[in-house]
Parts: C-alpha cells; structure tokens; sequence
C-alpha cells in the first residue's frame, strides 16, 4: 500500500531527539487508555507491536509535519506546545503508515519489512495482525481526540485522516486488482493506470498529508490550498517514478534492497513507457518475460529497456517534472508555503536512493 521512505525528511538532531521522546509519550497514554481494561497479555502484546511496527522507518512522513510547520511559521525554534502538537500529528501519519504496511505485507503475502519479518510472519502473531492493523487505525483517532479535541481545526484535522485514509485504500484497491487478478494482462498497464495508482496509493499520504497536517496546526483553511494539495500530489508522482527507476536502474549497495519490480509483475513507470514505445516483436518480448522470476527472461526485459533507451526517458521526466513543480510553487501567493513545498522538492530531486 505503501511506498517505502519518502524522500521529504525531517530536520536536525534536536528534531528527532524531541520526535522519538514524544513517541515514548504517545505509547505510554495509548497504553493507559481507560477505554479498555488491559490484561497484563493484552498489555504487553500492544507494547511490543506498536514498537514491532511504528518504530523502524525512516520517520521522514512524520519529521515532515514539523519542519513544514517551522516554515509557515518562520521560526526555527517551536515553543514546547507547538513542538509537542506538530511531533503528535507526525507521529499519527507514521501510525498510518504501520496501519498499512501491516496490512499491506499480508495481502502481497510478502517475507520482510524494514529488515525484519513482516508483523503476520512472527511466529504466534498471524491473522492476529489484521486485527492489530485495526487497533493501529484506531489509535489514531485516540491520539486526536486527547490532544486536539476543543482546538478550533479537530474536526478538520479527523476529515483529513478520514479522507487520505479513504484514497490510499482506494488506490491499494487499484493496484490490487490491476496487478493480483486472474491472468496476467500487459495490456492493463498504462500511464493513465499507473498515474491514478500512484497518487492515490502513494501520493496523498506521503506528500500531501505532512503538509496539510501543518496549515491545519498553523490555523489555514485547507480549503484555499487546493493549489498546494495538486502540487504535492504531483510530486509524490515524481517520486513513485524515481523509485520505479530506481528499482531497475539503482545501486542495490546504495540504495539498501535489490529490485524485483520486473519479477513481481509490478505495474511499474517503466514496464508502461516500454509497452507505449514498443513495437509488435518488442512488445512480444515484454509479455513472453515480464513477471517471471527466472534471471534470463529479467535480462530480456532490461535488455528492452535499454534498446528503448529508457534512462533517457527517464531523465527528461525529470528535468520536465522539475521545472513544471518550480513553476507551479513559484506561482504561490505565500513565500512561507513556497519554501515549504521547495523543502519537499528540493530532498527528492536527483535522488539515488
């Protein structure tokens, strides 16, 4: 459901010294929550699987929500309550995200996450891990409610949730029956399908969410930022297709996994450039070897990619892409809100990991 890190990431030491204290915060109220009477099982086993799941990222969604804070505010120093409040609301995005990877990882049936057996995969956890993927939604609305109930912006701020947590489902749903169902159709793929996968999957939580959760804390209408919402979904675009490149064309040294996009039959930027510019005898070799594991019918396909000069491709995307996200922040009333969304831009162009 989830992309892996996003490149947006967060601010200095003191930042992440402050994030990770306040998680501890977090944890221990959740764990208190006088909503339900705790056995000592019950106790320990949320313990370890709130730290099993929400900890081990890169934490950069999260980070994220207080430096763009810091930027609309033009402050580099939050008083203790705003820290607390924006390191809150980041902590609840990285909660959203372990909602669906532990979900997720279930339904590709897959082995590892973060370096370590998926949360289903640990030996007496199981199907139980549907259920605490549930739990970890519901903490969110727990989180919200002691700490933003009665602020002006909650009822905005649970819209918000509901409504990313409503198109990442929607777009997993995409993904799912482009890429799981029934017999194996190239023909599915194309740029529009790959497009609409990506920013809803993708897009909204890892982009737009950070920065929306920051206008909601800095007192903004979400309302008039539409413009904003339009280019930070285009950018998480960008950066799925960075990740779809990097896949295939990456260091695996550098960028810490070995790409298995072709294996994995993914509906990936690539494979969808490929079918638009190949000929008959070319797309022949995509569907005779794209999604299988054996190494041979791998080295067809990036065999393909190169004939079709792909990189090349690739490098105009991002020089396009570049520009066009330049003029669109640009064009933004706000100076702050500019320089929030150059943060964004500016940790994931170029990227190689």
């Amino acid at each position: 459901m989830a992309a892996g890190g996003n490149g947006a990431a967060g601010g200095g030491a003191d930042t992440r010294a402050a994030f990770a204290q306040i998680y501890k915060t977090i944890k221990e109220e959740l764990l208190a929550d006088p909503a339900f009477e705790f056995t000592a099982d019950s106790h320990q086993w949320i313990d370890r699987m709130i730290d099993y799941n929400v900890l081990g990222g890169k934490c950069n969604r999260g980070l994220s929500v207080v430096d763009s804070y810091k930027l609309l505010k033009g402050a580099d120093v939050l008083g203790e309550e705003e820290m607390f409040l924006a390191c809150t609301l980041g902590w609840c995005i990285e909660w959203l995200q372990a909602f669906f990877l532990v979900l997720d990882d279930i339904m590709d049936d897959s082995h590892t996450r973060r370096g370590q057996p998926c949360w289903f995969r640990v030996p007496q956890v199981g199907f139980i891990a549907v259920n605490d993927g549930i739990i970890l939604r519901n903490h969110i609305s727990r989180i919200l409610r002691r700490h933003f109930k009665g602020k002006p912006y909650y009822a905005d701020l649970l819209d918000l949730f509901n409504e990313v947590e409503f198109k990442t489902a929607s777009g997993q749903l995409l993904d799912l029956i482009t890429t799981h169902e029934g017999e194996k159709d190239l023909t599915k793929y194309n740029i529009t399908v790959h497009r609409r996968i990506v920013q809803y999957k993708t897009a909204y939580y890892s982009f737009y969410l950070p920065v929306a959760c920051a206008l909601l804390l800095s007192g903004e209408n979400l309302e008039n930022y539409s413009a904003v919402e339009n280019i930070l979904v285009e950018m998480g675009t960008y950066f799925q297709v960075q990740d779809d490149y990097l896949d295939c064309y990456g260091d695996p040294e550098f960028i810490g996994k070995i790409g298995t996009d072709i294996e994995d039959y993914k509906c990936s930027w690539l494979v969808v450039q490929a079918l638009e510019r190949a000929d008959e005898s070319q797309k022949r070799i995509l569907f005779e070897n794209y999604g299988k594991k054996d190494p041979a019918c791998v080295a067809k396909v990036k065999n393909l990619y190169k004939e079709l000069s792909l990189e090349a491709v690739f490098q105009e995307y991002e020089n396009e892409s570049y520009k066009k996200l330049i003029a669109d922040i640009e064009a933004q009333p706000s100076i702050a809100v500019q320089n929030v969304l150059k943060s964004f831009l500016h940790k994931i162009y170029k990227r190689q990991k």
